[in-house]
């Protein structure tokens, strides 16, 4: 199952080669120059497909929502990090800066319109502003769900309306800072939202009382308002995904910096309700992380993941694409892979597939779009992020946050 030294191939699939750890003294700090699209430059496709810039000159555009009447929201916002404590922090600022991943957020909600249906928006407006963080986004009936970093938040919702009103209603508060993210998805039913909320820090280094309520899958009862944990020990979900087949919650899971390259594997995974996938006691199941202060109870619950991703990979956009969506795919998942920064090699940055049989991934990973790292990785023309289905049901379409682009890929 595993094996010791750098590894030939990354670690993917069901029953990936997870390579020993081998603990950095000093983190490795790897991340191409943020330099976007130029001179026509374009993402490469996959055989049988084209893409698009549905909406560009965006400022840092992470998540994307599309509403019933086919309108696209698109949440802008960054990490904003107070000053470095150590100078890990600072060297880690620095490098993020380098990617355009760190600065003044843009904190808003962007709603953009394709009234003609030709693939390319012509309506822009500011749905909503003055948010903290703003990224996962839900709509149930007239009552439209916003995921700051902050917490939840409720907002009447009018079909066809350009924007919020200005003032919403708080209903559940989270932790900020560490991984600030808050995916959000409701339920089939409509009876629940659930969301991603990430640990503040890499392996609980300022031990867990900071991480009450973090590392978690949160469920929204929405008649009750009331919250609860739905699954932990997830070190950073964040996109979430429904499988029809079996009605099963999946998500893409960032794992832990320090132990190699491959070690461990970011991973795509089930969700179990009550489920501990191990963090920040033991990765990949019950292999234990020897850093940490151990807990044998909590090792002995954790549940492996279904689906290796490969180490470093920042696997955060999901979303369930069924066949038929575009030419030569059948049923799977589509992640986006915002890329590494933890390793030597750098890994992700590219729009994948994976095929699913029966409920569960099945066979290798596929890639959608690529081309967003130049060859000697020194830079980064993109790095994907959220996507989604296309309001036609024929088309994908992706954040870039680095491009500053909504990027639409549909057969050729």
């Amino acid at each position: 199952m595993r094996r010791i030294g750098a590894p030939s191939h990354q670690a993917m699939g069901t029953a990936p080669q997870i390579p020993d750890a081998r603990k950095q003294g000093i983190m490795t700090l790897k991340m191409p120059v943020a330099q976007g699209w130029q001179d026509g430059r374009l993402p490469t496709c996959a055989p049988g497909l084209k893409v698009n810039a549905f909406a560009s000159g965006l400022e840092h555009p992470r998540w994307i929502e599309v509403l019933p009447n086919g309108d696209v929201l698109v949440a802008e916002s960054k990490e904003e990090p107070g000053p470095p404590k150590t100078l890990m922090a600072h060297a880690t600022h620095a490098t993020m800066r380098r990617a355009r991943a760190i600065g003044v957020s843009a904190n808003r909600v962007t709603l953009f319109r394709d009234a003609d249906g030709d693939g390319v928006a012509e309506i822009q407006t500011v749905y909503a502003e003055n948010q903290n963080q703003p990224f996962g986004m839900a709509l149930v009936g007239t009552k439209f769900y916003l995921g700051n970093t902050d917490g939840i938040t409720a907002f009447d919702y009018t079909e066809g309306a350009t924007s919020l009103p200005s003032v919403g209603k708080k209903l559940i508060d989270f932790k900020p800072h560490g991984h600030w993210t808050r995916s959000l998805i409701v339920s089939p039913d409509n009876s629940k939202i659930y969301a991603g909320v990430g640990s503040l820090t890499n392996i609980a280094d300022q031990g867990m009382e900071v991480e009450e309520g973090r590392a978690a899958i949160w469920e929204l009862d929405v008649a009750t308002e009331q919250a609860r944990i739905f699954a932990s020990g997830l070190r950073n979900a964040v996109g979430m995904a429904w499988e029809p087949t079996k009605g099963t919650l999946w998500t893409v899971v960032n794992e832990r910096d320090g132990l190699g390259d491959e070690t461990p594997p970011d991973y795509l995974t089930s969700v179990q309700d009550g489920g501990f996938y191990g963090w920040p006691y033991s990765y990949w199941g019950k292999t234990v992380d020897d850093r940490v202060p151990q807990d044998i109870d909590m090792v002995a619950k954790a549940i492996t993941p279904d689906y290796a991703l490969g180490g470093h990979t920042a696997s955060l956009g999901l979303c369930w694409m069924p066949a038929g969506t575009l030419p030569g795919f059948g049923d799977g998942m589509v992640i986006g892979q915002h890329g590494s920064w933890n390793r030597s090699k750098l890994s992700g940055y590219k729009l994948i597939f994976i095929p699913f049989e029966n409920g569960a991934p099945k066979g290798e990973p596929r890639d959608i779009l690529s081309g967003f790292l130049s060859e000697d990785e020194k830079i980064a023309y993109g790095r994907p992020v959220g996507v989604t289905i296309g309001a036609d049901k024929k088309s994908l379409l992706m954040a870039d946050d680095v491009g500053d682009i909504i990027w639409r890929v549909t057969g050729a």
